[in-house]
């Protein structure tokens, strides 16, 4: 069975890394570059992209054909600003803070942000609702240990949200997939250690959690395992066959690795 680890989408480098110091201190950074784009009489942006990640992760997105001398004088060039980020992150917290379920926490939905409203209402069922940029949730009786009554209704709320989502991103998905030849099933589980997988007989396996991130990152970890129904390991025509149907899928995993401690956050 293929794996698509959460832990290794918050730790894996790109294959292409770099290096630079700084007074005492030795920097290294990935290197993603951009697809080649389709031939036109526009010049594409020569533009060296720096960012400096929450987990002190330092990632130059780059023209296709930019030179190691180019990217490594741009990181030069921005040195100080890269290790005052390193520093300043550095400093903070190295640990999300486990949920409580309390009225103004933040939830997140398809990429986007929710404030978490927690009211008691002793004439409704309890349920969870998205409404006019809140997750709001109702209980029908005050409790002292909220948390163990709001947190079992989120749960299912994405359950169910994940299900309907993964059903309709893999359905626009597999027009990309053009080796698989019929719909593959999938279940939805809870994992703490992988976004998804795919078995030796091509059915799917997807974390709840996924549906947090936004739909680009669902895409791309469907596609990533709809990639495993042709190649089982992660070898280069496997990379090579994700990279030929989601041509930008390092920046999208990116974004994904960015946020993964806040989304597996419970």
């Amino acid at each position: 069975m293929t794996k698509l680890s959460v832990a290794a989408e918050i730790c894996t480098k790109t294959n292409e890394r770099g290096v630079f110091t700084y007074g005492n201190d030795t920097i290294h950074y990935d290197v993603i570059r951009k697809s080649q784009p389709v031939k036109t009489d526009k010049r594409p942006p020569r533009k060296v992209v720096i960012k400096v990640h929450p987990d002190q992760r330092v990632v130059a997105t780059v023209p296709y054909d930019a030179s190691d001398e180019a990217i490594h004088d741009a990181m030069l060039k921005r040195a100080r600003w890269i290790w005052q980020n390193i520093e300043e992150f550095a400093k903070q917290k190295d640990y999300v803070l486990p949920k409580r379920y309390v009225s103004g926490e933040t939830q997140f939905y398809l990429g986007r942000r929710y404030v978490l409203k927690v009211k008691i209402d002793s004439e409704q069922i309890s349920n969870v609702k998205l409404s006019r940029g809140k997750l709001n949730v109702t209980l029908r009786q005050a409790s002292d240990e909220q948390a163990i009554k709001v947190k079992p209704l989120i749960d299912k709320w994405y359950l169910h949200k994940a299900k309907t989502v993964f059903h309709e991103r893999l359905k626009d998905m597999l027009p990309k997939a053009t080796w698989v030849t019929d719909i593959p099933s999938f279940r939805v589980m809870a994992m703490k250690k992988q976004w998804g997988s795919c078995s030796t007989k091509g059915n799917l396996m997807l974390n709840p959690h996924l549906v947090k991130a936004s739909k680009e990152c669902i895409d791309y970890v469907i596609l990533h395992e709809l990639c495993h129904i042709a190649e089982h390991n992660h070898s280069d025509k496997f990379w090579r066959l994700l990279t030929q149907v989601m041509p930008n899928w390092k920046e999208v995993k990116a974004k994904l690795d960015d946020m993964a401690e806040m989304y597996l956050n419970e």
